[in-house]
């Protein structure tokens, strides 16, 4: 999943982008209220972390603004405004959550997980689907109990269409969110067909794989 972090101290971006990378999250860094303006309109991030006490940029205002732009996002508040006023104007204008500094990068990480379950209808950290037992926490994917060797990339693409079943999802959203780069138009969309080919066959060698459907000339859809 693809995380903007909005922070103007660049020592406590740098902790949480290292500590997210460790679990498998793709990061950007902003150091301003501008060029997190400028990367929000140009990518689609999963989470965007926001300080408030940005040096050029009422927080406030660039969540309002990046909220009515990006509605599938999720944000979570990072400040040292810990009073009671500032939690509710960030809740009322969108905000998903409030942390206030200093805090824990594990509870951040606990609250990232509980957001992405509550958005995405998930009770817990497994799924089931014909069968197999994919646990998003763990980043595995079991059959009658044994554990099936999928690649980091083919369980990212897995959990990914999971988080978004019975919703087609482009070629270009994959690679957007799984790989976190801006597509140039020369993209080899190739890239993500061979993934889904590697990760169907592993599939099949325990019980089909035809969940994972192929929408011709758009992309791909789990069908729970």
């Amino acid at each position: 999943m693809n995380v903007l972090i909005v922070e103007d101290q660049k020592d406590l971006a740098g902790e949480i982008k290292i500590f997210l990378e460790k679990e498998n999250y793709l990061c950007d860094l902003a150091f301003t209220g501008k060029i997190a303006s400028e990367k929000i309109f140009v990518n689609n991030y999963d989470f965007v972390l926001l300080d408030l006490g940005l040096p050029d940029y009422e927080g406030l205002d660039l969540l309002k603004e990046s909220r009515e732009s990006n509605k599938d996002s999720s944000f979570i508040i990072l400040t040292a405004r810990g009073d009671v006023d500032n939690k509710i104007k960030g809740l009322n204008l969108g905000a998903d959550d409030y942390l206030a500094k200093p805090f824990s990068l594990l509870e951040l990480l606990s609250r990232m997980n509980a957001i992405t379950r509550r958005k995405h209808g998930l009770k817990k950290n497994t799924f089931e689907i014909k069968g197999f037992i994919v646990d998003m926490q763990k980043r595995a994917v079991y059959f009658s109990s044994k554990e099936i060797p999928l690649t980091k990339k083919e369980f990212d693409i897995l959990s990914y269409l999971i988080l978004h079943k019975n919703r087609v999802l482009t070629r270009v959203q994959l690679t957007e969110h799984l790989w976190g780069d801006v597509l140039e138009e020369n993209y080899d969309s190739n890239y993500i067909d061979v993934h889904i080919k590697n990760l169907r066959k592993k599939l099949a060698v325990y019980s089909s794989s035809d969940w994972i459907e192929t929408v011709r000339g758009i992309g791909y859809r789990i069908n729970s």
